[in-house]
This record gives structure tokens, sequence and C-alpha cells, in this order.
């Protein structure tokens, strides 16, 4: 009997290996909580299943901590980022045109009770030293 060899495994195009290498180089960039919770519930770097197990255990808490640290206005962003995927071209245009009218009035509304009652005159005919090259200094004043 010739010794046949099965054919080589895969992950991702990643070998067993090279797994386990991800895996541990992900485990460092977890808080300590989540280290310590990660080896309390069994998760373990040996054996492909658990390999397995536990690359897509650190991917869901590396990305639970990436929305963590991120303020409301990046949350936003990221949310509408992720719902445009799902509209086609002509949804998307529509839900960006709405979304311009609104930002237009809500503008208004602050214009009306935020009104800007001082004016500011930017004097672009004095020349002062400049300090580089390249800079531009201009002074405004306000009447």
């Amino acid at each position: 009997m010739a010794n046949q060899k099965s054919p080589k495994r895969t992950f991702k195009g990643m070998s067993y290996r090279e797994v386990q290498r991800t895996n541990s180089e992900n485990r460092r960039k977890l808080k300590k909580e989540s280290q310590q919770g990660l080896k309390h519930n069994g998760f373990k770097n040996v054996g492909w299943d658990k390999v397995i197990e536990l690359y897509q255990k650190i991917e869901e808490l590396l990305a639970q901590s990436k929305f963590e640290n991120m303020s409301l206005e990046e949350l936003f962003l990221e949310a509408d980022r992720i719902g445009n995927k799902y509209l086609d071209s002509e949804e998307l245009s529509e839900s960006q045109q709405q979304l311009a009218q609104e930002v237009a009035e809500i503008g208004e509304l602050i214009d009306q009770q935020f009104p800007d009652t001082e004016i500011e005159i930017i004097d672009y005919s004095q020349k002062t030293q400049q300090k580089k090259r390249n800079q531009k200094n201009y002074r405004t004043t306000k009447l």
C-alpha cells in the first residue's frame, strides 16, 4: 500500500500554523478581561476545530471593541455605511436627497433661532511680513 496524503486543509486561505499565529497575534490586541474570558470558556489554539472557533470568537470580540471606542458621530457614520450596502443606486440617491433636504431644514431652524448679527470683514489689502514663504496672513475685523 502506498501512503496517500489527504489534501492540505486550509481556513480562509491560511494553513493550520498560520491560523494559530493569527489567533495569537489578534488575542494580544484584546483587553485582559476578554483574554481571560476566552480561556475561561475553553477556547484553545490547538486542533483544527478549536483553532477555527477561537479565530471566529476573536474576530467577533475585536469587532465589538472597535465599536466601543467610537464616538456617537462615528457610530452613525458606520451604521450609514453598513446600511448603504443594502440599497440599490436609486434608493441610495433618494435617501441622500432626503437627508440633504432634512439637513437644510435643520440649518434654517438653527439660523432662525441663533441669528448671526456680527459682520466679519477680511482685509486682503494690507500686506504683513510673511513668516513662511507660501503662507499668507489675513486679519479679520468685526463691525
